[in-house]
């Protein structure tokens, strides 16, 4: 994860833009930026975001 950012709501900022603009899911992301879902879910979880998969987002 040394590709995003170490702070949760900058890092929150850039997963959300980068799923909206170049991502059709998470698992998709995390394969080609090499990021482990669950450690990235978990981060963003510890700030009271979950992933959905309806949106395509973290909310």
């Amino acid at each position: 994860m040394d590709k995003l950012p170490k702070d949760p709501m900058l890092l929150l900022s850039v997963v959300n833009t980068k799923l909206r603009d170049y991502y059709p899911s998470l698992d998709t992301l995390c394969e080609d930026m090499g990021i482990d879902r669950d450690s990235l879910t978990e981060k963003l979880k510890n700030i009271d975001y979950e992933y959905d998969s309806d949106v395509n987002q973290f909310v």
